[in-house]
């Protein structure tokens, strides 16, 4: 089996993984407690949730149960809006930080891989972006980092993230939102959730054949 192969394998069993331990922690949330929490908390739960979301996606953590988390907690609507946020704060720090103070740890831990992506990238970095962040399968964490070390604008960088970041983390906030839906009888939200996610799949594994990504 190929070093690509294996890597794509044990991508998809970490992604599959923290998907499930995700989906447990969530339908083990008491709703009618979890709304009393979120009345007493008050703005500081989104903040609390952006912080927890950012320190996740700086440590290459994966984001899946983090993105289920918002949707059972916040809704499909402002948990949307929430995890982009934080997705986004996120992208911006792991940027900053490569461009800046970083640069020099960050060039050695990803060595040999962000010289490939930067050829991608002078073809048209804010499409590249926006197409990479569409695919579950590329840790969202890594790619703020390698990012930061090609020659794309930060201006591309911003608006490719954005564009790809809400389609590519919509599906699991539903998900999460749907799971909670269900000791009500609802499932419409749930298989609306996993449609998308399976379209997303599909687009990402035939986008892949045509290019090859440097974190696989």
């Amino acid at each position: 089996m190929s070093k690509t192969k294996s890597s794509v394998i044990i991508l998809t069993i970490i992604c599959i993984i923290a998907t499930a331990m995700g989906v447990y922690l969530i339908d083990g949330i008491d709703s009618q407690q979890l709304q009393i929490w979120l009345k007493q908390m008050g703005i500081m739960a989104p903040i609390l949730y952006i912080i927890l979301y950012t320190i996740g996606t700086i440590l290459i953590l994966p984001s899946t149960p983090l993105n289920l988390s918002g949707g059972a907690i916040f809704g499909v609507v402002m948990g949307t809006v929430w995890t982009t946020i934080a997705a986004l704060v996120a992208a911006i720090v792991a940027f900053a930080f490569t461009r800046t103070i970083g640069r020099e740890y960050t060039a050695k831990k990803f060595q040999g891989k962000w010289q490939a992506i930067d050829a991608e990238m002078q073809q048209g970095g804010l499409f590249y972006m926006f197409a990479i962040r569409l695919l579950p399968i590329i840790p969202y964490g890594i790619v703020n980092f390698v990012a930061g070390l090609t020659s794309i604008r930060f201006r591309d960088y911003l608006i490719g993230t954005l564009l790809g970041t809400v389609p590519g983390i919509l599906p699991f906030v539903m998900m999460g939102a749907g799971l909670k839906s269900l000791g009500k009888g609802d499932i419409l939200p749930l298989m609306v959730a996993f449609t998308l996610i399976a379209l997303l799949v599909g687009v990402g594994t035939w986008y892949r054949r045509r290019r090859q990504f440097p974190f696989q």
